[in-house]
């Protein structure tokens, strides 16, 4: 048994942590053991899970005509990238952006990757390649995701099937970009009947608007209810939920709790690419956060983009993500600055369904050491995620050194 000593956990407990093979077998206090490594009484973590990232997309900004920073302005800015893309293109970006989170600490991810009449599928088979390539450093989940919509992108409903079929492992939607409220409606029913034929999860992007009066959120709560489909249903960006009446919001929020749907707010870019049309007081893009959270709704943060159409920044970081995040959500007390590393690991783990996992006997052996000795000062100082492993094994180390000259 390979041995984890001097380890700080989250709740500030000092211990040791055993592993074997790909497992956690034992945290508390080990006998000696030659086999070990010592963690100086840094803080141990979960390794990190971004719940939302479109790896297809990443790295491709500079490629760009220049636009209005919208969603749509990047979408339409993204076209013209998009038809040149090769499988061995999307391959390269997407190993880069994988291989740069798992060194900042993130051994699980799930992206979003456009199926399309646009791309067809060379944008889901560069993903799958890059996430078999990184299969001994990190677990990418891959979800087919309709992008131009499917009504309105006449061919996407074949394409999705085909994604499903050539190994995507979650079915996404964008049902709020459709064209009127039936086209939504069929959009999500779609999504549906397409993840119950290949038993899948779904993960959608929902109301990535700042328009309060488009509410298909409640369309996908409804469907999941009415399907049965608790703990099975992401919603990602779910930005309109701000923008909308409180009868409205306390309505939809309470039927995403009841069927056991997961939220990912993604701040990072939503901060930059919403609320363009206003002046003065500036919508900031960012879901209800506080109420989902007092109503049980379980809630992820994602990085969602790196340097592409939508957003000019990014690196794979979610503890950078947090961080804005917390700005953004006004996370500043104790119990928020515990909801917020909840809302890369645990919960996220929650998102994916996972029942072994954490810094506990029994979990896979996923794990960041970080440069610090609590969460909150490893928040705050950024610090460096100085070794990785994944399923047992070291995959990464960072080493940093400052010191003040003279």
């Amino acid at each position: 048994m390979f041995a984890l000593r001097n380890a700080r956990l989250a709740n500030g407990k000092s211990v040791d942590v055993g592993i074997e093979g790909e497992r956690i077998e034992s945290v508390g206090h080990l006998p000696e053991n030659p086999d070990s490594f010592d963690c100086g009484g840094h803080l141990l973590l979960p390794a990190f899970i971004d719940t939302h990232v479109h790896l297809d997309k990443v790295l491709i900004r500079d490629d760009l005509a220049e636009h209005d920073n919208t969603l749509a302005g990047a979408i339409d800015a993204i076209h013209v990238r998009k038809r040149a893309y090769t499988v061995e293109d999307v391959r390269a970006r997407a190993r880069a952006v994988i291989e740069s989170s798992v060194l900042l600490g993130t051994t699980r991810l799930r992206s979003h990757v456009d199926v399309d009449t646009i791309g067809r599928l060379t944008p889901l088979e560069g993903v799958l390649a890059a996430a078999t390539d990184c299969a001994k450093i990190a677990e990418v989940q891959v979800i087919a995701f309709p992008q131009e919509g499917i009504l309105r992108d006449p061919g996407a409903a074949d394409l999705m099937t085909q994604a499903m079929a050539a190994g995507a492992h979650v079915v996404g939607g964008m049902p709020h970009w459709e064209l009127d409220t039936e086209s939504q409606r069929s959009h999500v029913e779609f999504c549906f009947e397409l993840a119950e034929r290949f038993d899948r999860p779904l993960d959608m992007h929902v109301d990535e608007t700042d328009d309060g009066s488009v509410r298909t959120l409640e369309m996908v709560a409804d469907e999941a209810l009415r399907r049965g489909w608790s703990g099975r249903v992401t919603a990602g960006h779910v930005c309109a939920l701000a923008a909308a009446d409180d009868e409205y919001a306390a309505r939809v929020i309470d039927k995403c709790a009841r069927a056991g749907m997961t939220v990912v707010s993604n701040p990072v870019t939503n901060l930059v690419i919403m609320g363009h049309g206003d002046h003065g007081l500036i919508r900031r893009g960012l879901t209800r956060v506080a109420e989902l959270r007092a109503a049980g709704v379980n809630i992820c943060f994602g990085q969602d983009c790196v340097r592409d159409g939508f957003y000019p920044f990014g690196r794979g970081d979610m503890l950078e993500v947090v961080l804005i995040s917390a700005h953004a959500a006004h996370l500043a007390t104790h119990d928020d600055h515990s909801f917020a590393l909840d809302a890369i690991t645990s919960n996220a783990a929650r998102s994916w369904c996972l029942d072994a996992y954490g810094v506990r006997p029994g979990a896979r052996a996923d794990l960041v050491l970080v440069d610090a000795t609590t969460w909150e000062e490893a928040l705050r100082l950024q610090a460096a995620r100085s070794r990785v492993w994944f399923r047992g094994r070291p995959v990464a180390e960072t080493q940093v050194t400052s010191r003040l000259l003279g």
